[in-house]
Order: structure tokens, then C-alpha cells, then sequence
């Protein structure tokens, strides 16, 4: 049976009914999506020769602040 573009079975009420409309989702369409896009992330990855990383400082621990303020001692 030939089908309009937008148009599925509904397995759920048994009927064939507009997919936008009931709100149903193509997942070959989803799977193809993420695929793509998967594939786009892997390639970049595996394209980039350098990351850029910010190195660590080595920076000192902070100083002691002085004891003052210690009433009743000499």
C-alpha cells in the first residue's frame, strides 16, 4: 500500500494515522541522526593532530598569617 510521506501504521491502535500528528517519531530517522552525528565527533576527533590543555601552575602554598591578636600573653 502506498502511503503518503507522513503517514504510518500505528501498531498501538491497530490503525494507520498522520506520524507528526500522534506524535510518533521515524527511529530509523532518530538512528540515522545519531549515527551521523556520532561519526562527525569520531572524525574530528581522529583529524586533530594537538589539544589545547592548560598546563598546571606550580604555585606555593599560601604563608602562615602572623599570631597576633592573643590577648593576655607577653
Amino acid at each position: 500500500k502506498k502511503l503518503p510521506e507522513a503517514e504510518g501504521f500505528d501498531a498501538l491502535t491497530n490503525e494507520y494515522v498522520d506520524m507528526f500528528k500522534a506524535g510518533i517519531v521515524d527511529p530509523a530517522k532518530v538512528t540515522r541522526s545519531v549515527l551521523e552525528n556520532a561519526v562527525s565527533v569520531a572524525s574530528m576527533l581522529l583529524t586533530t593532530e594537538a589539544a589545547v590543555v592548560e598546563i598546571p601552575s606550580k604555585e606555593s602554598a599560601p604563608a602562615m598569617p602572623p599570631m597576633g591578636g592573643m590577648g593576655g600573653m607577653m
